[in-house]
């Protein structure tokens, strides 16, 4: 059995979800692929359903009732995850934007290098984006400033969306106290791994903007990701948080 699952939230991804599935399970390392689908009315899961015939003890797929958000869906490949005792779980887009050979050299940092979270960084040394207008380069780079300066992460690109956990961190963190949903939620869990003494190492990567399907980026997204690292340090997130690490 692999020892690494690959979560993949998706809604309306029928362009490139038996692609990206494809991609993975051709790698050198095996991973496991759980897809959790938010009820796309595209037949996003239909197509997932066909590809289990193929792989029926690596592919799994998770349906929900509509669009709940990427923080719940990640809460439950996480939960999901955990149940199954794999070692390694890992975030990541369905539309290319990460890229799946990556998923190697991010679960290299934690099992060999010594991680306990590994991130995909778009803006450490080595790291770029491509395909971007530089309007977005721009709000997505301070965005990842005005994190590092409220929280004072180290992480260079703390709203990153292509990351390995160790499964002692997801044990460790108490799932049901994340709160956010959009790009806060990348946040809010790197700030929890942060605060519990986790070792965060950032690896560099080549995110490349989609070329199928539609970005799910929207205003409320943003603001959500603005207000919520406010409201993570005025809960004192880092207290809670080393509480629950001094009871474990």
């Amino acid at each position: 059995m692999a020892d690494s699952l690959v979560i993949i939230p998706t809604y309306n991804e029928k362009e490139n979800i038996e692609n990206i599935i494809d991609a993975v399970f051709s790698l050198d390392v095996p991973f496991h692929i759980l897809i959790v689908d938010d009820g796309s009315p595209d037949g996003t899961a239909q197509l997932v359903k066909k590809k289990q015939e193929e792989r029926p003890k690596a592919l799994f797929l998770v349906e929900r009732t509509g669009k709940l958000g990427l923080g719940t869906a990640y809460i439950r490949g996480f939960k999901w995850g955990i149940e199954h005792k794999y070692d390694y779980i890992f975030e990541m887009d369905a539309d290319f934007s990460h890229n799946p050979k990556d998923l190697v050299r991010l679960r290299a940092a934690c099992v060999e290098e010594g991680a306990d979270v590994a991130v995909g960084s778009r803006y450490t040394r080595g790291g770029k984006v491509e395909n971007w207008p530089f309007d977005r380069i721009a709000l997505s780079y301070g965005a990842s400033l005005y994190v590092r300066m409220i929280t004072w992460m180290s992480v260079k690109d703390p709203t990153a969306g292509f990351i390995c956990y160790s499964r002692t961190v997801l044990e460790a963190i108490d799932l049901e106290k994340i709160r956010f949903i959009g790009y806060a939620f990348q946040i809010e869990m790197k700030f929890a791994a942060y605060s519990l003494g986790f070792k965060i190492k950032e690896v560099p990567i080549t995110f490349k903007d989609r070329e199928e399907g539609v970005s799910k980026m929207s205003s409320g997204i943003i603001k959500e990701a603005v207000w919520g690292v406010l409201q993570m340090k005025w809960n004192s997130f880092f207290n809670s948080y080393q509480a629950n690490l001094a009871e474990s």
